[in-house]
């Protein structure tokens, strides 16, 4: 009688420590093999850089190429200037006879100059596109790939021209007249109010829905979206607008990021958007609705610093932000299809440069992107393994203080017209758990390794996020979270370049994608879970 008391009492603890959740570092973790869903790679790259095709931008096709390629090592790159009317070549040569749509400079120009160094020999086995950067009517700039079919092909460029004549404001003495003729058929040019920026999200998502992206770019800088317009835009288009650059380029700026308005939500902290570094805002709460909708990163390269020296904006590609991406192909449908899937991370300063991050079950498991569907009080188990570089290419040393472990509800999506529809904040996202070194061993494959287990008792989600500083560190971070980036405002101009990249390099993040976990109901496509009864 007293062995089954002692039994029961024994259960009973185990029961209880696991609904709390616990971390595991016993030795047996040093053996631990991840086992990654599907074949594939991680692969590294960016969609959001800029040549002298664009007129804010001095430098050339080449220059980015060779820099993000050969001197940071990215698998792959989509330019990315901005769908407006060019003055320039690839090589910043000024055009014969003036401005041309900037599809027609990448007909012209951008994919015949990069056929031509590949061609030549460069870039081999590395990924390369011509995506455009859009300025949405009444919002911000957003960045889109149309792939529709081989790389420079020309059903590819036809489908980045029409749409440059129904969304943007060119004239239409500027486009193909048996073009126009064709696309006034099939429908009317909308580029001036929010119906119209709707118009055109629908448009991609009923003629290109598995082979075009459209994410926000720095979502935050004017403070012009509301969160019911992400929703928007993520219902109408859900193929389509799949994410955001929550970790913008820019960082060279003075406001680092390029964000510089006065309110809070327009700032940037330790980096990163304030949609993604407020735990329980905007990212959880579409998160919370079980949105498939995911974080990147960028260079947003359009100089590191200007030829006069007076100005800097942004590193190169690859230079001091990366995605690491899980891809199964080498060509840029299967990069649009690995950015879809969220298995992905981003990464500033190189802090970390692997990352396997799983919840699972028995045999049953989910990564990144993913959901793990289990019964309620199910015990399940988080397994997170990381590493760093050796220096990152400021020439550092990189090592990781403190890696977070944040969870929030999945409560169903919120219905237009209704309150939860504006509503911008999840209330049960939380950090649940901090790991500094104590709670992790390195395995031998060098990877530091984190077991946590707990109970799925509801719908929820679980993401990460980690950094090189301390926990309350003056100026940088409170209790764990970033505070706001000031601005380096410094009158001479070498040391304020000088104080930005060190401002830069000493406050380092990465932040993962999350893995949802259904409990007693079927997920449905794009995230929509059932709500808990």
């Amino acid at each position: 009688m007293q062995l089954k008391k002692k039994t029961i009492m024994v259960l009973a603890l185990s029961l209880s420590i696991l609904s709390q959740g616990m971390v595991v570092h016993a030795a047996k973790e040093e053996g631990y093999k991840f086992k990654p869903e599907g074949n594939g790679k991680w692969m590294t790259g960016e969609y959001h850089a800029h040549t002298y095709q664009s007129d804010d931008a001095s430098q050339s096709l080449q220059e980015v190429l060779d820099h993000g390629f050969q001197e940071y090592n990215l698998d792959w790159i989509a330019i990315s200037d901005h769908l407006r009317t060019s003055t320039r070549d690839e090589d910043g040569n000024a055009i014969a006879g003036g401005p041309i749509p900037l599809s027609q400079g990448l007909a012209q120009y951008q994919v015949p100059g990069i056929k031509q160094l590949q061609a030549a020999g460069k870039y081999k086995n590395k990924i390369i596109f011509s995506g455009f950067e859009w300025d949405m009517p009444t919002y911000e700039h957003v960045g889109i790939g149309i792939i529709a079919g081989k790389f420079g092909s020309e059903s590819s460029l036809k489908a980045v021209s029409q749409f440059e004549y129904l969304f943007t404001n060119r004239e239409e003495s500027l486009f193909d007249p048996a073009d126009v003729a064709n696309w006034n058929k099939q429908g009317s040019r909308a580029f001036t109010t929010r119906e119209d920026a709707r118009m055109a999200l629908a448009w991609l998502e009923k003629n290109y829905r598995n082979s075009s992206y459209a994410l926000l770019n720095h979502p935050s800088r004017k403070t012009v979206y509301t969160i019911a317009d992400i929703r928007d835009f993520n219902n109408m288009a859900p193929n389509v607008v799949f994410g955001m650059e929550g970790m913008p380029g820019n960082q060279m700026e003075p406001d680092r990021g390029g964000l510089n308005l006065t309110t809070p939500e327009n700032r940037t902290y330790g980096g990163a958007d304030f949609m993604i570094a407020k735990v329980g805002g905007v990212w959880d709460a579409l998160l919370g609705e079980g949105r498939e909708f995911w974080n990147f990163t960028n260079s947003d390269s359009h100089f590191e610093i200007s030829e006069n020296r007076l100005y800097s904006s942004g590193y190169w590609p690859g230079q001091y932000a990366k995605n690491y991406t899980w891809i199964q192909g080498q060509d840029m449908q299967s990069v649009l299809d690995g950015m879809r899937s969220g298995k992905s991370f981003s990464v500033f300063g190189d802090l970390i440069n692997a990352l396997d991050f799983q919840v699972r079950h028995g045999n049953k498991q989910a990564e990144m992107g993913g959901d793990l569907h289990v019964k309620k009080g199910t015990p399940i188990e988080i397994t997170i393994r990381f590493k760093s570089p050796k220096k990152n290419n400021n020439g550092d040393a990189v090592k990781v203080d403190h890696v977070d472990l944040i969870a929030g509800d999945v409560i169903g999506k919120a219905q237009p017209g209704t309150a939860a529809y504006s509503k911008s904040t999840n209330d049960s996202t939380k950090v649940v758990k901090r790991f500094t070194s104590k709670d992790w061993k390195t395995d031998r494959d060098g990877y530091n390794v984190i077991t946590y287990r707990t109970v799925a008792t509801k719908d929820q989600y679980f993401r990460l996020r980690g950094t090189n500083l301390g926990v309350n560190v003056a100026g940088e971070t409170s209790n764990g979270n970033p505070l706001m980036d000031p601005k380096t405002d410094i009158e001479d101009h070498e040391m304020r370049f000088a104080e930005i990249n060190k401002r830069n390099y000493s406050d380092l993040w990465f932040y993962s994608n999350p893995i949802f976990v259904s409990v007693d109901s079927k997920p449905n496509k794009h995230g929509n879970h059932s709500e808990q009864k």
